[in-house]
């Protein structure tokens, strides 16, 4: 896995705007390094970029250990492409599929 800083974009497949499958009201929007999810902008201090079995992952992470567990539970922290195309993100409290927003 890469280790970038915040200012550096996500991989160009994630960005765009994305509406959740199952609730089209719920959006999740991506431009550059910075992540908002249903109207929140994730606060985040790096990111982890890898690509395992054809996904490509991205794992949002903060420096601060010791707000770690509340971070993981209040912001979408995992963001997977899977091989398929299938854009999902989650955290240790839910998880969604995403499709691209229809202009």
């Amino acid at each position: 896995m890469e280790k970038l800083d915040r200012s550096s974009s996500l991989p160009e497949q994630m960005q765009g705007h994305w509406t959740d499958l199952d609730d089209p009201s719920s959006e999740l929007v991506i431009a550059g390094g910075e992540v908002a999810c249903f109207g929140q902008t994730v606060d985040y201090d790096y990111k982890l970029i890898g690509n395992e079995d054809g996904a490509v992952t991205v794992s949002l992470k903060i420096n601060d250990a010791a707000n770690e567990d509340d971070f993981q539970r209040s912001n979408v922290t995992e963001l997977v492409v899977t091989p398929e195309g299938e854009f999902h993100a989650y955290n240790t409290r839910f998880a969604s599929q995403f499709v691209r927003k229809e202009a």
